[in-house]
């Protein structure tokens, strides 16, 4: 099986690759700027001309979301316009696309974890442009996967974990968001139920196409989460201090709620994410 992932250098893609590697039946090719830029369409064309792959991943992304307040053209031009590319020259050669979308495509009022079939209502510029993206990528290739996930760390690319870890490495207290809850989700789990669902769909005419959840078992606050990585990382001497939303204002708003419901993708393709605590023990481990 052969794939051609958008994004190389985003924590998802790398650890695709990573995964990818270690698959006999997978020949897992990530290609990013300038060779693959979702900006240009003749970079898209070629190079799915090129490969030829058997499924596309669409992980590329803007993800700044503060940034992304101010920067909303950027964030639309990649985020809808550049999925909306690689999902019509995938359809043009009657190839699948996997296409990642996010958690902050919900607003977080919902009080239990969102399901596929919850109304989506953005917060910021973001989650708007990743809300256009998804209805891009249906809109142009019938044979679309669209996975949402949420809260993603890796010991690739900047992520929570990773700052937690340096911020607990300079400071006796760091002070963190405990009203905002979610799905944490280990990149290289999302990448090995990525490829799972891959080979699923690859050359298949017929397929459960459509939107799924995927992300990290359980849930937690941004506290919770940053408490366990650094206690899972030993310093034992450091501080988590739970602190408001409003105690940390940020351009972009955030939802309250981001906990995803992931039973669909259970149930249609037998892809099951391990506990969230799993996944940072892992990150700590690797970024130790």
């Amino acid at each position: 099986m052969r794939l051609l992932i958008t994004g190389s250098h985003g924590q998802v893609a790398q650890s695709l690759a990573e995964a990818g590697a270690r698959r006999q039946d997978v020949q897992a090719m990530a290609v990013g700027r300038p060779a693959l830029d979702l900006a240009k369409l003749p970079t898209i064309l070629r190079t799915v001309a090129d490969q030829r792959p058997d499924v596309v991943i669409n992980t590329a992304a803007y993800t700044a979301v503060d940034k992304a307040e101010s920067e909303p053209e950027q964030a639309h031009a990649l985020n809808c316009e550049g999925a909306r590319l690689i999902a019509e020259a995938a359809a043009q050669r009657g190839i699948p696309i996997i296409h990642l979308s996010t958690d902050y495509v919900f607003d977080g009022a919902k009080p239990a974890p969102y399901v596929e079939t919850d109304a989506t209502a953005p917060l910021g510029v973001y989650g708007r442009t990743k809300m256009a993206g998804e209805a891009a990528v249906i809109a142009a290739n019938p044979k679309h996967i669209i996975l949402r996930t949420a809260w993603v760390h890796s010991p690739f690319g900047q992520n929570f974990i990773k700052t937690m870890l340096r911020l607990a490495a300079e400071r006796p207290e760091l002070r963190v968001v405990s009203d905002q809850f979610g799905s944490p989700t280990y990149a290289p789990h999302l990448a090995s139920a990525i490829l799972d669902i891959a080979a699923a769909i690859a050359g298949q005419a017929a397929a459960p196409w459509g939107i799924y959840h995927l992300a990290g078992q359980g849930e937690t606050s941004w506290h919770g989460l940053a408490e366990h990585a650094v206690r899972a990382a030993g310093r034992t001497g450091v501080t988590v201090k739970a602190i408001t939303t409003a105690d940390y204002p940020t351009a972009a708003p955030r939802p309250a709620n981001s906990r995803l419901d992931s039973s669909k993708a259970k149930t249609t393709f037998g892809v099951h994410l391990p506990d969230w605590r799993a996944g940072a023990d892992e990150c700590v481990r690797r970024l130790a």
